[in-house]
């Protein structure tokens, strides 16, 4: 892992900081061969089986490899239900279910349990969110007839289609915004929530070259919101900038086993306005700008706290498509006014960096006060570095895991490391292989050109305006969506570290 680690960066300071594309593409071609060995290593094996013996990080023992929940589904003030199948003329009942999520929170009662059958599910009149203003609990995952529950196997999903952008444009997916009881509780368990339908991506029948996908990718690139590609499209008339979970909450989130998948405004984004958030063993796949962003929205040090652990983030995104000024693309943020915990995580290939610590509070007293540890998580393949910090002088210092115990702004910072190269070999085989393969042999250019003597600026500057040059950019991978059906193959896949399936 540290000699793919080295290709990488390598290849990112040769492909985005050339002047020339005469001298680029010479360095292209060593930086393309020498990461294709690499990913032939990592991939050769990937349709083979995974392990099938995996520990339960609760308890300690080890299991057979299964998608079975085990996380205690806590008892409410009503049990509600809900299936496709349903109505919502319906009293809500497991014989008598409603059919839409929205109808059962607003006819709960705080402190409810919803269970939720498999299916797709838009939200009223398939506006494509659904909206938590109210203290209650989403369990899902449930089979048709609510007798078994198995969030891989009977897959609750929110996957709006791509006309849904007019409807859920300023919402995400699931949009919570609860506060009065610092000891409310609120639950989102076993969820699958993809934008991949919904977002707007090069179509693959793309004749210009340098929009052309890497092979077996199941779309074009992600055609961002701001920066837009001229180019046929497919899927999504347009990508908007909304969120997978969004919203700001007072009191006790949980947000577990659930899959992030194709956001193209972060998995998590939300505010702590005081209480405890612990996300955990969830998959995020394929996500523009980070994973997960908690911030915190109180003037006092310590009363938002964030656990983030167990989960398995990779192939995090920046902000636009142009490879010049990278911006963005974390798997984890650590936020101001937020104490955050960060441990037993598989986070890889992230544009950018697994987690990012550059935000510091201007009140250096309250800075001083906050509490931020990473421990005991794997890397794998982040092009830029483990982790950014500021450096002082208005440019970001890249961190790698074999560092941070150096690192003062973390408390606890011991047990992270990379993937051994046994271990990437195992832990890949439920990566997509297809995926994987272009998010590694990954390349690109940006060239800018000026010519004060042409024609046009010697005319632009004769009247007065500014003068203008060109800029030429080509990236051979952008947010491409990600497959649904592989997400859930990450469940289990590493012992210890990241998603389990034993939950």
């Amino acid at each position: 892992m540290k000699n793919l680690k080295l290709i990488i960066i390598a290849f990112v300071i040769t492909a985005f900081a050339l002047p020339t594309q005469a001298q680029l593409g010479g360095l292209l071609k060593r930086a393309k061969e020498a990461v294709q060995k690499e990913v032939e290593k990592i991939v050769e094996e990937a349709t083979t089986e995974v392990t099938d013996k995996v520990p339960d990080v609760v308890t300690g023992t080890t299991t057979e490899k299964t998608s079975t929940v085990s996380a205690v589904i806590p008892r409410g003030t009503k049990d509600i239900y809900v299936s496709e199948a349903g109505s919502n003329r319906n009293t809500g009942g497991k014989s008598d279910p409603y059919k839409d999520i929205q109808k059962a929170i607003d006819e709960a009662p705080e402190g409810a349990v919803i269970h939720i059958a498999e299916g797709n599910y838009l939200g009223k009149l398939n506006a494509g969110y659904i909206e938590v203003k109210k203290y209650l609990s989403l369990v899902a995952g449930y089979s048709k007839d609510f007798s078994k529950r198995d969030p891989a196997r009977f897959r609750t999903i929110i996957r709006p289609p791509a006309d849904a952008g007019g409807t859920n444009a300023n919402k995400g997916l699931i949009d919570i915004y609860v506060r009065g009881k610092r000891t409310g509780q609120i639950l989102v368990d076993g969820f699958t929530l993809d934008k991949g339908m919904q977002n707007k991506y090069v179509s693959l029948e793309t004749k210009n070259p340098k929009f052309i996908a890497p092979e077996g990718l199941e779309t074009g690139m992600l055609n961002p919101p701001g920066m837009q590609i001229n180019q046929p499209s497919m899927r999504g008339v347009t990508t908007v900038g909304n969120w997978l979970i969004h919203g700001d909450v007072e009191g006790q989130l949980t947000i577990r086993n659930c899959v992030f998948l194709n956001g193209s405004h972060f998995g998590i984004q939300m505010g702590n306005i005081g209480g405890h958030f612990n996300i955990y063993n969830n998959v995020f796949l394929a996500n523009r700008m980070a994973a997960c962003e908690v911030r915190g929205m109180n003037k006092d040090v310590g009363e938002a706290t964030v656990d983030f652990h167990h989960n398995t983030v990779l192939f995090t995104w920046r902000r636009d498509w142009v490879p010049s000024n990278k911006d963005m693309g974390y798997g984890f943020r650590f936020m101001t006014r937020v104490n955050a915990n960060v441990y037993n995580n598989i986070i890889g290939c992230s544009d950018f960096a697994g987690l990012d610590r550059t935000y510091v509070d201007s009140d250096k007293t309250k800075e001083a006060q906050r509490k931020t540890s990473a421990y005991d998580n794997l890397f794998f393949g982040n092009i830029e570095a483990d982790l950014t910090m500021p450096s002082g002088g208005g440019k970001f210092m890249r961190v790698f895991s074999d560092m941070f115990e150096d690192v003062d702004q973390l408390v606890k910072a011991n047990g992270n490391r990379e993937m051994t190269d046994a271990e990437a070999k195992s832990f890949t085989r439920a990566v997509d292989a297809a995926y994987l393969k272009a998010f590694l042999n990954m390349e690109g250019s940006s060239v800018s050109t000026h010519n004060p003597n042409s024609t046009e600026n010697i005319f632009r500057s004769a009247l007065g305006m500014n003068m203008r040059g060109t800029e030429s950019n080509y990236v051979s991978m952008y947010g491409n969506a990600y497959p649904l059906a592989k997400a859930y193959d990450l469940f289990g896949a590493m012992p210890k570290y990241g998603a389990q399936a034993g939950f």
